[in-house]
C-alpha cells in the first residue's frame, strides 16, 4: 500500500496536490479502487500493482473505519473532473497528454478543467500556472555557481585560549585564522571573558526584550556612555549590530528631513546603500575619495537643502583612508552633515582607539554623526551611533530598526564595555597588530605576493578570479591549515577577487609569519596566480610597505 501511495504522489495531479491528512483518511480500500479509474495510475502502474489498485490480491484495511471515508473516485467527481460514463479523470488525462505534447495541449485542458480543479490542482482562474518558487530559487543559486561567486561556509571554531588556532568541524584538526574581524583578539582577552562571566552568572543570558519594553538597564546605559566619551560626543545609542545601525540611521533620517538628498561614496558598505535605499531619497554617487568630485556635486545642489555626506574611514576590502578633515570642510562649506562609519578603525587607531578620526586634534568636534562596532576590535557583537544628543534621542524615538528590536544581552554589552574601556588606556595590543601587520606585508612582498598597498591594517592579496581565489583558499585550508577566505563579487569588482588577510597581535610571531608566506608562495605557484609585475602593469598600486614599526615578536601570548 506505501509503494502504491508513493507513486501515486509522484504521478497522479490529485494525489499529488491532496493534503496529507485527506490522503490519511482514504488509505484504505477507496483510495486502491479509485486508482483503477485513473488512466495515469492504472497505466503506469505493473501489473501487479494494477492488481492492488482493484483489490484482487485482497488488501484489507485495518480500520473499521476506512471503509466510510470518501474515496478518491468520489473526490473527483465533486470536483468535477471525472466523467462517470467513461471514467475517465480529464485533469488526469490533461497530464498523459500533456506529457508527450506540453506545448500543444497544457493551455488547452487549463481552460477546460472545472475552476474547483484548477484552484485544487494548481492552476489560476485565468488559467496561467502558478509561480514555481522552488524552480526560481535553484535558477538563482545556478547564477551563482556559474559565475563562481556562489559562497560557501567553513566550518571555523575559533579557540579562545589557543588563539590564532581553530578547529574545523572534528575537534582535533587544528587550522591558523587570518581574517578573523576580531582585530586585537579582544574576544579572549581574560578581563573581558571575567567580566562576561560574572555578569551572565548575576543577570542570566537574555535581554528581556526591546529597550522600550524589558531591555533597558544599567548595561546599556554605561556603555553608551562610554562610546559617547570614546568619541567625545554628547550621546550614543547602540545596536544589535552596525548593519542595523547604518540602516536605521540613514533611513530615518532620510525620512525626515525635507527633500534630503545623500551623497555616498562608491565603495561604501551594503549597510550604508541600504540604509540609503530605504530612505527613498535621492542618492548622489561620488568617486571613492574624490574631493574634487565631491565638491562638484554639493555644489549643484540648493545650499538651503538638507544633505548628508556618507562615506567610511577605513574601506575593510582595499584598506584605503578616507580624507576625513577634507571632507567635513566640503560639508561645512556647503551646508551638509557628515555621517563617518568608523567601523574599521574603532579600537585600533587614535590614541585612545576612536578610529581614525580620533589621530588628528580637532577632527571628532568636525563630524556631525560616528557610527562603530562593538564586534571587531573589541570582540563582542553590536553596533552604535554617536553624535549631538538631539539627533541621537530622535533615531532613539523614530528609527523601527531601534525601537522594534529585542536589546542586546547584559554580559554582551558588559564584555564591550571592558573592552572599550581597556582600549583607552592599552596600547599594548593595538602596537602588536601593527608589527604582525606589517611584517605580514613584508614577507608577502619579498616573495612578489601581491597586497594593495595602504597604510592600515587590511592586507588583500590580489587574485583577480574568483573561481581561481575560491581554489587558493580551499588549498590553503584543506593542504596548509590556513584559514582565509576568499572575497568575490559583489563584495569587490569582478577581476579585483582577493583573499583579505588581517593579522593580529596573536600573529606577531616568527613561526606563524613564515607559515602563511611559505603556503601562499605554495598556492600561486600551483594556481599560477599573477605576482607583483601582473599588476603593476595593470597601474594597481601593490607592494608598498606600510608605515607601522617592526616590534620584536611577540612573547605575552596575547
Amino acid at each position: 500500500m506505501e509503494r502504491v501511495v508513493k507513486l501515486a504522489t509522484k504521478r497522479c495531479p490529485f494525489v499529488s496536490k491532496t493534503d496529507a491528512t485527506t490522503l490519511r483518511r482514504m488509505m484504505g480500500a477507496g483510495l486502491v479502487r479509485a486508482g483503477a479509474h485513473c488512466p495515469i495510475m492504472g497505466g503506469a502502474l505493473p501489473a501487479g500493482d494494477q492488481h492492488a489498485f482493484t483489490g484482487k490480491r485482497g488488501f484489507k484495511s485495518h480500520s473499521k473505519h476506512m471503509a466510510k471515508e470518501p474515496s478518491l473516485e468520489e473526490i473527483h467527481l465533486k470536483a468535477g473532473v471525472s466523467d462517470r460514463s467513461s471514467g475517465m479523470c480529464r485533469h488526469a488525462q490533461a497530464v498523459k497528454e500533456a506529457a508527450t505534447k506540453p506545448d500543444e495541449v497544457a493551455s488547452i485542458h487549463q481552460e477546460t478543467l472545472p475552476g474547483a480543479a484548477r484552484q485544487a490542482y494548481g492552476v489560476s482562474p485565468a488559467g496561467a500556472p502558478r509561480f514555481d518558487y522552488e524552480t526560481f530559487y535553484e535558477e538563482e543559486l545556478q547564477k551563482k555557481l556559474r559565475d563562481k561567486s556562489y559562497r560557501y561556509f567553513n566550518n571555523i571554531n575559533r579557540l579562545a585560549h589557543e588563539y590564532p588556532l581553530a578547529h574545523l568541524a572534528d575537534p582535533n584538526t587544528r587550522v591558523q585564522v587570518w581574517c578573523s574581524n576580531d582585530y586585537l583578539n579582544m574576544g579572549g582577552h581574560k578581563k573581558v571573558s571575567d567580566a562576561m562571566h560574572r555578569c551572565i552568572d548575576k543577570y542570566g543570558g537574555g535581554a528581556g526584550g526591546t529597550r522600550n519594553i524589558a531591555g533597558h538597564n544599567q548595561h546599556a546605559m554605561r556603555l553608551e556612555e562610554s562610546i559617547a566619551d570614546l568619541h567625545l560626543k554628547p550621546s550614543a545609542l547602540i545596536f544589535g549590530s552596525c548593519y542595523v545601525a547604518n540602516d536605521a540611521t540613514l533611513s530615518t533620517l532620510g525620512r525626515k528631513l525635507p527633500n534630503c538628498v545623500f551623497l555616498s561614496d562608491e565603495m561604501n558598505h551594503a549597510s550604508m546603500i541600504h540604509g540609503i535605499r530605504n530612505s527613498r531619497c535621492e542618492k548622489i554617487i561620488f568617486k571613492h575619495n574624490n574631493l574634487a568630485d565631491l565638491e562638484a556635486k554639493l555644489a549643484s545642489l540648493p545650499i538651503n537643502r538638507p544633505k548628508v555626506i556618507a562615506f567610511e574611514s577605513i574601506y575593510s576590502m582595499s584598506g584605503n583612508v578616507a580624507p576625513i578633515s577634507e571632507i567635513c570642510d566640503l560639508a561645512k562649506k556647503y551646508g551638509a552633515l557628515t555621517f563617518l562609519d568608523e567601523v574599521h578603525a574603532v579600537g585600533m587607531y587614535g590614541p585612545r582607539g576612536g578610529g581614525v578620526a580620533e589621530e588628528t586634534p580637532g577632527l571628532l568636534d568636525k563630524v556631525d554623526i560616528i557610527t562603530g562596532t562593538l564586534a571587531k576590535s573589541y570582540g563582542c557583537v553590536g553596533g552604535y551611533i554617536a553624535g549631538s544628543s538631539r539627533l541621537v534621542d530622535m533615531i532613539r524615538s523614530l528609527a523601527p530598526g531601534f525601537i522594534f528590536t529585542t536589546s542586546l544581552p547584559p554580559h554582551v554589552m558588559v564584555g564591550a564595555l571592558t573592552a572599550i574601556e581597556h582600549l583607552k588606556t592599552s596600547n599594548v595590543e593595538r602596537e602588536q597588530q601593527r608589527s604582525a601587520v606589517r611584517r605580514v606585508k613584508q614577507s608577502l612582498s619579498e616573495i612578489g605576493i601581491p597586497v594593495l598597498s595602504n597604510d592600515t591594517h587590511i592586507v588583500p592579496a590580489m587574485v583577480g578570479d574568483a573561481e581561481i581565489a575560491k581554489l587558493a583558499s580551499d588549498s590553503l585550508l584543506q593542504e596548509h591549515h590556513i584559514y582565509v577566505q576568499s572575497i568575490n563579487s559583489p563584495t569587490v569588482n569582478v577581476g579585483t577577487e582577493r583573499l583579505r588577510i588581517t593579522p593580529t597581535p596573536a600573529h606577531n610571531t616568527e613561526k606563524y609569519v613564515q607559515s602563511l608566506t611559505g603556503a601562499m608562495d605554495q598556492v600561486w605557484r600551483k594556481y599560477k596566480v599573477s605576482r607583483l609585475d601582473g599588476w603593476a602593469n595593470r597601474g594597481i598600486d601593490v607592494g608598498r610597505l606600510c608605515k607601522f614599526p617592526v616590534l620584536p615578536f611577540s612573547t605575552s601570548g596575547l
